[in-house]
């Protein structure tokens, strides 16, 4: 018997919890396979905007935005951070907040979308939650998205086009929309099945037990995930 589990996720590249779920589903996904070979997943990621309100050309770190346009004691984000960065290696990701240049992503959710037409999207999402907190690169810049979506097989020119093409900048409205239907107020957020939410970076092995649940329910073998 062949089963396919759909997992549609929101999320945003400037967000360290977004990076770390990422990290933390595909190792659960892993862990679930190894049980269920025969059962494979049709994954889609989502446009959410966490800061919105970033100038376009907000030239400062994570750590200056936090100060200045949240209110935060300086004292406080640094020890916050200091959390985050071990939380990270924990599951082998490298966070290097003083490189983080802290950047409006709406710009980047268009190039995702035009990675999800060509294939691409897991490949490019990837790159750019690296590129964003191991790298320091600006998730604003025109030319380094052409670049990132270079790397993983776009087209440079396409990707630049794509900046301005009002068709991405619905879709990711829509995908921001679709969101708060569902009463998501923070990313990450997994939705399985169309059916079950997941909210947050979850462990690993919570993400395999909500997979072996949706899996028995399909199968009319137990009762609804909660």
């Amino acid at each position: 018997m062949s089963d396919t589990i759909r997992v549609d996720i929101w999320s945003d590249i400037a967000c360290p919890w977004c990076y770390i779920g990422k990290r933390r589903f595909e190792a659960g996904v892993q862990t679930f396979q190894a049980q269920h070979p025969e059962v494979q997943f049709e994954v889609e990621s989502h446009s959410y905007e966490l800061a919105p309100d970033t100038p376009l050309d907000f030239q400062g770190s994570e750590v200056d935005f936090l100060v200045t346009h949240k209110g935060m004691p300086r004292d406080q984000v640094a020890q916050m951070l200091g959390q985050m960065t071990e939380m990270a290696a924990a599951e082998g990701l490298t966070f290097h907040f003083d490189r983080v240049r802290h950047a409006n992503t709406a710009r980047a959710h268009r190039v995702i979308h035009l990675a999800k037409e060509r294939g691409l999207q897991q490949e490019l999402l990837q790159r750019l939650f690296r590129a964003y907190f191991e790298e320091g690169r600006d998730m604003s810049d025109p030319d380094t998205l052409a670049e990132l979506g270079a790397e993983v097989g776009l087209d440079p020119d396409e990707v630049r086009r794509s900046l301005d093409d009002e068709g991405y900048g619905e879709a990711v409205d829509r995908d921001i929309t679709r969101a708060r239907m569902l009463g998501v107020t923070g990313v990450p957020f997994f939705l399985i099945d169309e059916k079950y939410g997941v909210s947050g970076a979850q462990s690993s092995d919570a993400f395999a037990g909500a997979f072996e649940q949706v899996l028995a329910y399909s199968r009319g073998d137990a009762v609804p995930p909660q």
